[in-house]
């Protein structure tokens, strides 16, 4: 099948759309679609260099790979982003990918669930953690965005793509996923981790059976 017009023409993004949309459920791989589209907006209005066409590969493959830890092939000891992450960088590596590059992309994976560090610690990290938090409707909610950030966040932009990727309960999925298998390997979910307080929330109330009330 022929990627969709917005994944940019490289041998990077062709494959890293073909795998994850195998490996993903319908649902996660419109959210990391929809997440790429709000992040190349974000770089954009930022007149960030990951925004580039020769940058713009990485931050595709740290937008597809970010819940690339909900797979089946990635579900290792580790928390569910870190797991995202090594898969990133064991695929960009296979592309003689530079190791700054990859570090770059490994590190806005596993630390996009975290807020405070990730809206600090890179400019991709930045992009990819506010991109994550728009599409699930909480950007308004960050103390950390700047007011133009907080422009891109239009409904009428959101409604335009969510028509052409559709949410598909993305957020009962996702916290589906993350709290199975934090529930089956407790290594993956720490306390104070996202893992960690939704698999809390799922044993306080087993009889729950909509979104995650942590999610």
């Amino acid at each position: 099948m022929i990627p969709p017009d917005i994944v940019p023409l490289s041998p990077i993004c062709t494959s890293t759309y073909h795998l994850v949309q195998r490996s993903l459920p319908p649902a996660i791989f419109n959210h990391s679609l929809r997440t790429y589209l709000y992040t190349r907006t974000l770089a954009q209005r930022a007149n960030s260099p990951w925004a580039a066409p020769e940058r713009l590969p990485f931050l595709f493959a740290a937008c597809l790979f970010h819940d690339m830890g909900c797979a089946p092939e990635n579900d290792g000891p580790q928390r569910f982003e870190v797991c995202g992450a090594d898969a990133a960088a064991e695929h960009l590596r296979q592309f003689d990918v530079a190791n700054a590059d990859v570090q770059e992309v490994w590190t806005a994976i596993s630390l996009h669930t975290s807020p405070g560090i990730a809206e600090r610690i890179s400019p991709l990290a930045r992009f990819l953690r506010l991109a994550v938090l728009m599409d699930f409707g909480e950007l308004g909610k960050s103390p950390w965005i700047s007011e133009s950030e907080r422009e891109v966040d239009e409904e009428g932009y959101r409604r335009s793509i969510e028509e052409r990727f559709p949410r598909l309960n993305a957020e009962k999925v996702l916290g589906d996923v993350v709290v199975e298998q934090g529930l089956r390997r407790p290594t993956k979910a720490p306390a104070s981790s996202w893992a960690g307080i939704m698999v809390r929330a799922a044993k306080e109330e087993p009889e729950w059976e909509g979104v995650n009330k942590a999610f």
